[in-house]
């Protein structure tokens, strides 16, 4: 039988090509670096070639050596989707989840939820990672995230994804600006105004231009956000108006300032808020049963929010049903 290399040997090789030092590589994978250096040694020996260059000062992949590495990162994920396939056999939602968010859902959907996801499934160890789409994306492919809460469309390559929900987006403007005065705004009317948005990176940007049928549409070229906090504080400076996610509203991220929000028209006003995870994982059965826990968490805001504003309508009149619920602030 042809040998073959180790589990072990491939992560300490993964390790030192990724950081191009022994012992960093070493503290990352909890071993001595005379440990980790031996067992590469006995690697090469195996394979009968060099796989790194080493110096005194430093160390660096061979170009065969980086080749396997990446191969070797397939069969590091595929081991441990195995592992991962027996333990959810036994108990689908218990043990660490690695779930990535995007800042534009992080803060206003992810205090809502959490106390349902704690009461629902108790031996679930969830550990969060906020970042942006394509970063979340690179670290779900390499198998540092098990799964991500994103919002679509996005491509988001060989992926499987569930519905969450649908987030509807509103203009927000001054208080006695022309937008203001009517129960909802339309995309060309949008379109006249100094569009405040986030910076290149974040797909609300992308889902905002496109709500307003927008491709390259007028914005605010001085300005580009790095928040939703941000953009809502450069619109009460009266640098423009800015549109923004019900979840956002619904936190209350209006409170305290001069601002209204009026619904946003059109063909598709919203964007999706979807659950996304390997094809190839072994935890498919959690993230589904994850998926309708947060699924219920939103349909359940939505319920309340609609009693909320049928309740100022009724006791107001139509006028006060054009305002944004009140919420309570997130944690």
């Amino acid at each position: 039988m042809k040998p073959l290399p180790t589990l072990r040997q491939l992560r300490y090789l993964v390790a030192v090509v990724d950081r191009c030092h022994f012992g960093q590589a070493a503290e990352a994978c909890l071993v001595s670096q005379s440990t980790l250096s031996a067992s590469i040694q006995e690697l090469e020996e195996l394979l009968g070639t060099p796989l790194l260059e080493r110096t005194r000062r430093s160390v660096l992949p061979t170009p065969l050596g980086r080749e396997i590495a990446e191969r070797a990162r397939l069969l590091l994920k595929g081991a441990e989707d195995l592992v991962d396939m027996a333990r959810a056999a036994e108990d689908p939602m218990s043990g660490p989840l690695h779930l990535g968010v995007i800042p534009t859902i992080g803060p206003f959907m992810i205090p809502r939820v959490m106390p349902v996801l704690r009461e629902t499934f108790p031996n679930l160890k969830l550990y969060l990672r906020e970042d942006q789409t394509a970063r979340l994306l690179a670290r779900l492919e390499t198998g540092e995230l098990d799964a991500a809460l994103l919002a679509l469309p996005y491509p988001a390559g060989d992926v499987e994804m569930l519905d969450i929900a649908e987030d509807r987006f509103s203009v927000v403007c001054p208080a006695g600006h022309r937008l203001s005065s009517a129960p909802a705004a339309h995309p060309s009317d949008v379109a006249m105004e100094d569009l405040l948005l986030l910076e290149d990176g974040h797909c609300l940007r992308d889902h905002a231009l496109a709500a307003c049928a927008l491709e390259d549409g007028r914005r605010n070229a001085t300005f580009q956000g790095t928040s939703l906090h941000t953009l809502v504080q450069m619109v009460a400076n009266g640098l423009g108006v800015t549109l923004l996610p019900q979840m956002a509203l619904d936190s209350g991220i209006l409170r305290g300032l001069d601002l209204v929000a009026r619904p946003l028209d059109g063909h598709r006003p919203f964007r999706r808020i979807g659950l996304v995870w390997r094809r190839t994982s072994g935890r498919k059965e959690a993230f589904r049963r994850l998926a309708e826990a947060l699924r219920g968490a939103m349909e359940e805001g939505a319920t309340e929010r609609g009693a909320t504003e049928r309740g100022a309508s009724d006791k107001d009149g139509p006028a006060a049903a054009a305002q944004p619920a009140p919420a309570t602030e997130a944690a």
